[in-house]
């Protein structure tokens, strides 16, 4: 395996900044080429500023997503469990681009089912292959096999779907999953393992990402990368050890993409109507009724992810 090579002749520190670059410029190379068979978008609507989005090349997470699997395969010791991982990540990746893709968008249920079935393979992965012994606030503590299944299953579609409805605003997506994967590589490295170093590069693949689709962008990663980010953001969080963490290092995620699916779900399921004054996603919200400008949404939503994540570091 290359990474070995790579180790056998410089420090571990030294082959992962090796192997970032070359992801990096992997994916530079290949999101610059533009491939004729990506979609381009017709625009939204419903969203802010969604009419500037009509003719970019959509579901380029799909180039991205292909890079970082290499990259994977090149410089990352592979185990079962990753490998199985990477088919998932795959996966998921292909249901969101398929769906950027389609003349009429998926529905909710057909999406939902293709999460459910995805997070049960993965839940039945991660369970054969780890403990279920949690930590939270100092404590350890091990969760039943059943309970862990249904919050794990929970788990994945939450993070698969607020990173989804955050892909509103240029470089928003990208800039705060990498914030939040870069911030369980660092605080939980020792638990992650082989994945510490998949995270790195994933960040390089997306910095390559945001060079094309920092506003304003010429690209967009749609459902294609979206929902591979979320997908890897929870598993990310289950490998840790340290699950409930997701739910500070993601809390800007969650807030931005979360209040729309609550308010969505309780009118359709209980016919309750809540948050009328407050548009959804929130990153819609703040353009349309506080003035803020694409650019102050992505710097200021980093920041605020920045210091919840500083916050969960020193808890």
């Amino acid at each position: 395996m290359l990474y070995e090579l790579l180790i056998s002749m410089m420090t571990p520190a030294q082959a992962t900044a090796l192997a970032m670059t070359i992801t990096a410029l992997i994916s530079f190379v290949s999101l610059n080429m533009r491939f004729s068979f990506l979609p381009h978008d017709k625009g939204r609507d419903f969203a802010i500023n969604g009419a500037l989005s009509k003719g970019k090349i959509r579901g380029v997470g799909l180039v991205f997503v292909i890079d970082f699997i290499l990259g994977c395969i090149l410089f990352v010791p592979l185990s079962v469990e990753l490998i199985i991982y990477l088919i998932l990540i795959f996966l998921i990746m292909m249901s969101g681009y398929l769906d950027d893709a389609a003349e009429k968008p998926w529905n909710e249920y057909k999406k939902g089912l293709i999460d459910l079935v995805l997070s049960i393979v993965t839940m039945v992965t991660f369970l054969s292959q780890n403990s279920r012994v949690v930590t939270l606030l100092g404590f350890e503590f091990t969760i039943p096999y059943p309970l862990y299944f249904v919050l794990g299953v929970a788990l994945i579609w939450m993070a698969i779907n607020v990173t989804n409805c955050s892909d509103g605003v240029d470089g928003l997506c990208a800039s705060l999953s990498m914030v939040t994967i870069m911030s369980f590589a660092l605080l939980f490295s020792e638990n992650l393992g082989s994945m510490g170093v998949a995270c790195r590069l994933l960040c390089a693949a997306l910095l390559a990402y945001l060079y094309f689709n920092c506003s304003p962008s010429s690209m967009l990663m749609g459902d294609a990368g979206s929902r591979a980010l979320g997908f890897f953001i929870a598993v990310l969080a289950m490998k840790s050890e340290h699950p409930f963490a997701y739910l500070i290092l993601s809390i800007v995620l969650i807030v931005d993409g979360g209040l729309g699916l609550i308010k969505v779900s309780l009118i359709r399921f209980c016919k309750v109507h809540i948050m009328n004054n407050i548009r959804t996603p929130i990153h819609d919200h703040v353009r349309k009724n506080m003035g803020w400008s694409d650019t102050q949404v992505v710097i200021r939503f980093v920041i605020m992810q920045i210091i919840a994540s500083i916050l969960c570091a020193v808890a």
